[in-house]
């Protein structure tokens, strides 16, 4: 029976998510709708509280490029296997 989780499917035959969540970073930051994309829930919650602030748009805009400029492989590791939640 196929499964959906991803979790324990080693990182070279895991899909990246990469593209997509920097780009939701880039253009959604500030509600965090990567992070919900990612799966971080509590983060994706922090994330739209700093968007009072004008803090969420600022950290969206950079966590997009930092998703963008790792290699599929890097972005793998870090953010879908390792679970780092802020930059």
């Amino acid at each position: 029976m196929p499964r959906d989780d991803d979790d324990d499917v080693p990182a070279t035959k895991q899909q990246s998510k990469k593209v997509v969540a920097g780009i939701l970073a880039i253009l959604l930051g500030g509600l965090g709708v990567h992070k919900f994309y990612l799966g971080y829930t509590t983060a994706g919650i922090i994330q739209i509280l700093l968007s009072c602030v004008f803090l969420g748009g600022i950290i969206g805009l950079i966590e997009g490029i930092i998703y963008l400029t790792k290699s599929d492989e890097e972005f793998i590791q870090t953010y879908q296997i390792g679970q780092k939640q802020w930059f």
